[in-house]
């Protein structure tokens, strides 16, 4: 007899089931695992030994095989040790081989019966409840997956409680889902003395999800400014909070089964490899860019990074997706994130300032800028130049709206974006609008047109600046409770884009 239990392999953030046959043979005493399984997996039967050894269950003296099925799909993690326990209890005639057939376990086993948290139990919930099973798991792991309603899930602390929930001696109660973490008050925008400027860029990029490029000289507030971004962008939506924790939940980043409502806010550091920022690595896992789904990527010393590297921000920036491709591994993450970027203005960093700047002056400063190629230049929505702040502003009061005020606004001008949008799968913000849905939303009036039409032939606006202007300029609108894209909301879109177009505005 075959017996059978059920858990799930990862690609990507989907969770696919599996099936764990086991079957108990005549013959040479041996305990084998087939199915294309990793080095976690194989090391599974001797955890399963020691951890049935602690249950004063001994092995017969037979042949015991254990097929991970479909076998053509590679095998991953420690959490197999439970499914493979389960059949192999079940075909032993401990446990109802009809339990465990409904049933979809994970979970890794200690040597004295206990059962240690594993990554993504969250997307297992999610395949639990398609194939309308339930979900077992670690108890440290219940509250993270009980958060998909759709799927019971029990969440036993040993292996021996499983086996008394699974043979009705001592039946346990569904898990409950975790606490929603509350969003920690976050730095105050008020904290940052003058650049008014780059506050009006940060508040639109943050209402219409707007990639930025802040230049700068060192110590000009870049990174002060981009801290104080999550303060003002709005708590995620119960399905956004869904789809981040379902990647986090891969990452092990969910902290004690809560969700939080509160958006990514990743920084990698620029000496960060391709596959920390992209996805990738042995078992291709999500990169930062991914992290950062419906969140921010702030990037500081943006040229500093490796230019493979910022190459490979081009597609994901379009797209709202990676592909991640190994010679093993295709898989495909989520990664709509909005990025931040900030740069000093040349090596030294003191371009503008003739008493600090370098003898290679202008020349420098194009070169360090150069790193950034045109294309990806191109794809940023909103370029400002964060001018130093003089220490005699230092004692002023604080100036500007709190990042309370700014996040109400941002809120009001994303919910009007979501209504806009609803009938749109896929597009929750201005920067997602595209093709007929963008000429729908943002056709400017005549003095807009006239405007955009002299600013894209005097500086040879591609077709994506073009329309990243437009997308830019209803942003502003919606800021501004302006039902159509005025002139005034296209000079200002345009003044973010170019500096060079500061002379096109006066002309």
């Amino acid at each position: 007899m075959v017996a059978r239990a059920y858990t799930v392999a990862f690609e990507g953030i989907e969770a696919r089931i599996v099936e764990v046959q086991c079957a108990v043979a005549p013959g040479l005493p041996s305990f084998a695992v087939v199915g294309l399984p990793d080095k976690a997996v194989s090391e599974a039967r001797e955890r399963v030994r020691a951890a049935l050894t602690s249950m004063s269950i001994a092995l017969p003296s037979k042949r015991i095989t254990i097929n991970l099925s479909p076998a053509d799909l590679p095998k991953e993690g420690s959490h197999f040790d439970l499914p493979i326990a389960l059949a192999l209890l079940a075909a032993l005639d401990i446990l109802p081989a009809e339990q465990t057939e409904q049933i979809v376990a994970l979970g890794e086993l200690s040597l004295d019966g206990a059962l240690v948290p594993v990554i993504g139990a969250l997307p297992a919930a999610m395949a639990a409840a398609e194939d309308a099973r339930t979900l077992l798991c670690p108890r440290a792991c219940g509250k993270e997956a009980a958060w998909v309603g759709a799927a019971q899930v029990i969440a036993p602390a040993t292996l021996a409680e499983a086996v008394q929930h699974l043979t009705g001696q001592r039946v346990l109660h569904p898990a409950d889902p975790g606490e929603v973490t509350a969003t920690a008050q976050g730095r105050d925008l008020r904290d940052v003395k003058g650049q008014e400027r780059a506050k009006r860029a940060l508040e639109i990029a943050a209402a219409g999800r707007h990639h930025v490029l802040m230049v700068g000289t060192p110590g000009s507030g870049k990174s002060m400014l981009a801290a104080r971004l999550p303060g003002i962008l709005p708590p995620l939506t119960p399905a956004e909070a869904l789809e981040t924790s379902m990647i986090h939940s891969l990452s092990g980043l969910l902290d004690e089964g809560g969700i939080s409502r509160a958006r990514p806010f990743r920084e990698p550091h620029h000496t960060a490899s391709m596959a920390a920022i992209v996805g990738g690595g042995r078992s291709a896992k999500p990169g930062e860019i991914s992290l950062a789904h419906n969140g921010v990527l702030f990037m500081d010393e943006f040229p500093e990074f490796p230019r493979a590297v910022l190459e490979t921000l081009r597609q994901p920036i379009e797209t709202g997706e990676v592909v991640v491709a190994r010679a093993n591994a295709h898989v495909r993450y989520p990664c709509r994130f909005m990025l931040v970027a900030a740069a000093n203005p040349c090596k030294c960093g003191y371009l503008t300032d003739p008493a600090r700047a370098c003898a290679r002056v202008p020349q420098c400063g194009e070169d360090y800028l150069g790193r950034i190629s045109g294309p990806l230049m191109d794809r940023f929505d909103l370029r400002i130049e964060v001018p130093p702040v003089a220490y005699t502003d230092l004692d002023l009061p604080e100036s500007g709206d709190s990042s309370a005020r700014v996040a109400a606004r941002v809120a009001a001008a994303r919910a009007v974006q979501a209504d806009r949008l609803a009938d749109h799968p896929g597009m929750r913000a201005n920067a997602d609008a595209e093709g007929a849905v963008l000429d729908r939303i943002a056709t400017p009036d005549d003095a807009g047109r006239a405007l955009l039409s002299r600013v894209a032939e005097r500086f040879g606006l591609t077709a994506r600046g073009y329309h990243r202007v437009l997308r830019v300029a209803r942003t502003i609108a919606d800021l501004d409770g302006s039902d159509g894209v005025l002139g005034r909301h296209i000079a200002e879109a345009v003044s973010y884009r170019l500096a060079e177009t500061k002379e096109a505005l006066t002309q």
